[in-house]
């Protein structure tokens, strides 16, 4: 295995470059005759555009061109594309509107790109965007989830009665009716997902550049994969060849989903560049992707759980409103149905379950993934019917969750949504956890902090995801006659630490120097083919095409080897760095293989060189599960939360690198704290304005508001991958928003609270205390 080989801590080798400020992302690369673009964005969440006037902005200095609509129109540039169709519970088909990069005769959110100004320096280009004449007549507005499809609300689609896009089902009705007839107890439970904005460190960005000798694009873009951005803009924006068409990402600085889609951004610059001659750039400031990035959850859902007298869940019934924004984003109707739903069993034997989705237009800014992308959702809810079926009957959290777990004896197990799980040991977790965070010692602590006259909580949560499957990834790995290493892989690191973990792969499969391998990804000309990083497809999927790969070249080198040591290919192993005559001390390392590949005279007729190329479509997903506790103390006078111990036990399978491996896992954790007890989206009910538009008004979490996470891991291979890896990208973020609020119910059932709302900010929590008080 050795110091970088698998199962090693070791460092990250791209964070030399990244902290030394020597990364390169898309706002530090210029190109020669480089211009900026500047969006216009509407100030009205709903209106009619009666006219736009550019005459003067086009005249004013500096400026290059000021584009509409009409122009795009004009010039044959096509929609930007939903992915995600879906079929109705009637079998018709989803509304699916048209989406041009600007507005066309009326806006549908705050934020809703009107035009697009193009000048030599951004501060005239600002100036000119002001002289844009837009006549507007406003419109009434809908931004409320729970109420977006009741009778009477304004639309924001004249096809889409109702707002609604979608209505969509999955699962066995009739059983879970029958189920709920026959249960001992039903409890129930409304919530809130709340509309989350992702706030990447680095914003989005990108630079269009025509290439009028070749009657090509290229786009250099923040993105999670040049190639799902090249092929729309190909075949659906400029309806070119994708020859015509290269995208380029380098460094990327946090992309949590938000980064995988196409963009009006990326139509206008590659437009306008081709109009105006020059590429152009545009960078989105902090406040333009509060109103233009894709947000995520904000659903509303009501649902029942079924159960007997042994406390077993018997049928799990859900409703789901999905609030999709005003415009399809490329898997928005994905993410809400197929992505998440198959999870609602949890890591449970619940029997039957029947879920609808519904999914409504407003006149917001458009959702779709956002880190775990429709799990998070489906475990929020179902650990909060655990909790409240523990509570009913009587039993404590832990075990409510022992009388239901799926036995790992049972694995493979289909769940009732027909979900295959391939691998877990779920008790053998929770029971990790609960002995690491001292669950038997809650009551203790709960008096020591009562008596410093605080509110004293410990909860829960389990959960499993459906991660690391889907499309196929590929990857080629090659020597050069140095012996060294490059890998060039289809997927797209945003901070994960993707160089560092595809390069232990390499250097632990081939017994190369770990410093001696180079990881080469987001070049659509370079890695001709990838399917981008999302759904922690990374490893378990691009990690098994490079695992292929290496395979591959090590058949092609016990070839070299044998005519080398002039013996039969089938008595060839390759062990420790070296091929062997199997059974004799006869044997060449693996660098003398290397030297011999590019010497055509020594092959015998063998191909020159060393390189091969390898596809992995995974057989299935994997299905990383886990149990996080979260303890906390509530200020009964400010309604302030402090975390004071969490735990997490995780089933990832097998670990390429502990610490990578951590820091997914904690930076997760801090995300679903963020959503549990800080951050929401909240627009005005009458204006439509996104109210909580900066980070003035939208609170981040913090370092301190995290204590330090104790974590480990048990291993249970995933049999779906080569590698036996689970994803692990968005584990945090799902099992944490349960566990917290688990811990705020425990400390505040005294009180008779059974369910709070995300986030549970201490405005909330001071109110339900306050109205405590004064009923006592």
């Amino acid at each position: 295995m050795g110091q970088f080989g698998m199962g090693q801590a070791v460092r990250r080798v791209e964070d030399l470059r990244l902290l030394t400020g020597n990364g390169r992302y898309t706002d530090d690369i210029s190109l020669p005759r480089q211009v900026v673009g500047y969006v216009l964005r509407s100030p009205h969440a709903h209106a009619t555009i009666r006219s736009i006037d550019t005459g003067a902005a086009a005249a004013a200095p500096g400026v290059l061109g000021v584009f509409t609509c009409a122009d795009l129109r004009a010039d044959g540039v096509g929609d930007l594309p939903c992915l995600a169709p879906l079929t109705n519970v009637d079998g018709s088909d989803m509304i699916a509107p048209p989406r041009p990069a600007l507005a066309d005769g009326r806006v549908r959110h705050v934020g809703d790109a009107v035009a697009f100004v193009v000048a030599e320096t951004m501060a005239q280009a600002r100036d000119a965007a002001e002289l844009v004449a837009v006549d507007y007549d406003p419109l009434p507005s809908c931004t409320d989830t729970a109420t977006a499809g009741d009778p009477g609300r304004p639309l924001v689609w004249d096809d889409a009665p109702g707002n609604l896009c979608f209505d969509w089902a999955q699962g066995d009705e009739a059983g879970v009716a029958e189920a709920f007839a026959k249960a001992h107890a039903i409890v129930a439970v409304e919530l809130v997902n709340n509309r989350l904005v992702v706030n990447s460190m680095e914003p989005r960005g990108a630079i269009g550049d025509y290439q009028r000798g070749d009657d090509r694009y290229v786009v250099h873009t923040s993105s999670q994969g040049p190639h799902l951005i090249r092929s729309q803009l190909a075949g659906n924006i400029f309806k070119v060849p994708e020859h015509k068409v290269r995208v380029v990402t380098q460094d990327v600085g946090g992309g949590f989903g938000m980064k995988i889609f196409l963009y009006p951004e990326h139509v206008l610059v590659a437009y306008a560049a081709r109009k105006v001659g020059r590429p152009v750039k545009w960078i989105a400031e902090r406040q333009e992707a509060f109103l233009s990035d894709t947000q995520g959850r904000d659903n509303v859902t009501r649902a029942e759980l079924a159960v007997d007298r042994e406390g077993r869940f018997t049928g799990l019934r859900v409703e789901t409103r999905a609030n999709l924004g005003a415009h399809l984003s490329n898997f928005a109707p994905f993410i809400p149905t197929m992505a998440g739903t198959g999870m609602l069993a949890g890591v449970y034997t619940t029997p039957v379950i029947h879920v609808r989705v519904k999914g409504l237009f407003t006149h917001t800014t458009p959702i779709d993934a956002y880190r775990g992308a429709g799990r998070p959702e489906a475990a929020y809810l179902v650990e909060r019917l655990a909790d409240l079926a523990a509570a009913k009957l009587g039993l404590t959290p832990a075990e409510i969750r022992r009388r239901n777990f799926i036995p790992s004896s049972l694995m493979p197990f289909r769940t009732a949504l027909g979900v295959i799980y391939d691998s877990g040991e779920f008790a053998r977790n929770m029971e990790d956890a609960l002995r690491m965070a001292d669950w038997d010692g809650a009551a203790r602590r709960k008096a020591e902090s009562a008596g410093r006259g605080k509110l004293r909580g410990i909860g829960l949560s389990t959960y499993i995801e459906q991660c690391g499957g889907g499309e196929d990834e590929m990857a080629t790995v090659r020597f050069d006659p140095s012996g060294s290493v490059t890998v060039l892989v289809g997927n797209q690191s945003n901070g994960q630490g993707h160089e560092t973990a595809y390069a232990q792969l390499v250097a632990d499969a081939l017994s190369v120097p770990f410093t001696q391998v180079r990881v080469v990804q987001g070049d659509s000309d370079v890695v001709y083919f990838g399917r981008g990083t999302g759904g922690s497809r990374a490893l378990p999927v691009g990690g098994a095409a490079v695992q292929r790969a290496v395979e591959k070249i090590v058949e092609k080198g016990r070839r070299i080897a044998a005519h080398m040591m002039e013996a039969a290919v089938a008595d060839v192993e390759f062990k420790d760095g070296a091929f062997q005559i199997a059974g004799t001390d006869r044997k060449v390392a693996i660098q003398d293989v290397v030297a011999t590949a590019f010497d055509a005279e020594k092959l015998g007729g063998i191909e020159p060189g060393l390189a091969e190329v390898a596809h992995f479509a995974p057989p299935g997903a994997t299905f990383p599960n886990g149990c996080h506790v979260c303890e906390l103390e509530i200020d009964q006078d400010t309604g302030n939360v402090e975390i004071v111990r969490y735990t997490v036990v995780d089933d990832f399978g097998r670990v390429v690198n502990p610490m990578l491996l951590a820091g997914q896992v904690h930076g997760g954790v801090a995300q679903g704290v963020g959503q549990a007890l800080l951050e929401e989206a909240v627009y005005d009910a009458s204006s439509g304005q996104l109210v909580a538009g900066s980070l003035m008004d939208y609170p981040l979490p913090r370092a301190d508001h995290l204590p330090r996470i104790q974590f480990a891991w048990n291993v249970v291979p995933c049999r779906n991958n080569p590698l036996g890896v689970k994803g692990s990208g968005e584990a945090g973020a799902i099992g944490a928003p349960p566990a917290v609020i688990n811990a705020l119910v425990d400390a505040l059932r005294p009180l008779g609270v059974e369910h709070i709302d995300m986030p549970a900010t201490p405005q909330r929590i001071w109110r339900i205390l306050q109205r405590a008080k004064m009923a006592a």
